[in-house]
């Protein structure tokens, strides 16, 4: 693993490196170790087996051509702003509260806000033009650097799976994307249809096709106008567009169904007559207690999986 450290001044980011290298990680600089980013990234290619570490790639250019390696991982590290002054303060450097505020600007944002004068420590947007690449972020607000290592030991940061998410993590994280699609406006669910590791279909809750959609008025339940319409929700449940668009002849066996949260009562019965073998889950929902119940006895398992 190479982890690539960035943040705000006085955050905690030297304190992060120290604490993995004293998990066996090897400090890289540039261009003390290594005289250019290129060699540094020939060096950790070739050793990817070993775990290193760096601050020395500040900018989206040189933070690109690692983040191409499956063996990288960026981390930001950020506290509350008086807090990173009053650290500094109690350091030996002499700094104004407003001259600290304006080097984090130029952190931040990459832009000095008084002269209008762009600064490249991050690149010309600053932090903020990496935060696409960030794949774990730090909030140190310790007031003790044991109390930050006990954190770090939470995050488990050397877990491979942060590099790498295992299928239920994978398909858990498609399942949230596909219910980004619903407009449905009492909540938004996302369900992945999936046998021997390969999606069969997706589906996300909203009315049916051809009427008119739920946040247009076309479900009066989920409008909360029904009492008025006398109607029911008209909304296909995720896990019903799923099971439909597959089909009980592609569901076939072993299939498993992934769902951002807890299926109804209403769609458990349906999972359990499609033949789906399991069903894995993220959020709860209000009749957990009653599906689980069903599932147990028709034999169709349910668990909870929590995505990082």
């Amino acid at each position: 693993m190479f982890v690539a450290i960035v943040g705000t001044r006085c955050s905690g980011k030297s304190t992060v490196a120290q604490y993995l290298i004293s998990k066996g990680f090897i400090p890289m600089a540039i261009p003390i170790t290594f005289s250019s980013s290129g060699d540094l990234l020939d060096h950790v290619t070739r050793n990817w087996r070993s775990d290193f570490v760096t601050e020395d790639l500040t900018s989206p250019e040189l933070i690109t051509l690692f983040a191409r390696r499956p063996f990288f991982m960026l981390i930001r590290v950020d506290a509350p702003l008086m807090q990173r002054y009053r650290r500094l303060s109690s350091s030996l450097d002499s700094f104004s509260l407003e001259e600290f505020v304006r080097q984090h600007d130029e952190d931040a944002f990459g832009i000095n806000v008084d002269s209008g004068k762009l600064e490249r420590f991050y690149g010309p947007a600053g932090l903020h033009a990496l935060h696409s690449f960030v794949k774990l972020n730090v909030i140190n607000t310790f007031q003790t650097v044991s109390d930050l290592h006990d954190h770090l030991d939470a995050l488990n940061i050397l877990n491979a799976e942060r590099l790498r998410p295992r299928w239920d993590s994978y398909f858990m994280t498609l399942a949230d994307l596909a219910s980004q699609r619903s407009n449905c406006m009492k909540r938004r669910v996302g369900a992945i249809l999936v046998r021997e590791n390969r999606i069969v279909a997706t589906g996300y809750n909203g009315t049916p096709r051809g009427v008119k959609n739920c946040n247009e008025g076309g479900c009066a339940h989920c409008n909360g106008t029904s009492a008025d319409s006398g109607t029911d929700c008209l909304c296909l449940h995720a896990e019903e567009n799923a099971l439909l668009e597959a089909g009980r002849d592609r569901v076939g066996p072993n299939a498993i169904l992934y769902c951002n949260t807890c299926p109804c009562l209403k769609c458990t019965i349906k999972i359990i007559q499609s033949g789906v073998r399991e069903v894995v889950y993220h959020l709860s929902y209000k009749v957990d207690e009653a599906s689980a119940k069903l599932f147990q006895e028709a034999g169709v398992q349910i668990r909870r999986h929590a995505i990082w």
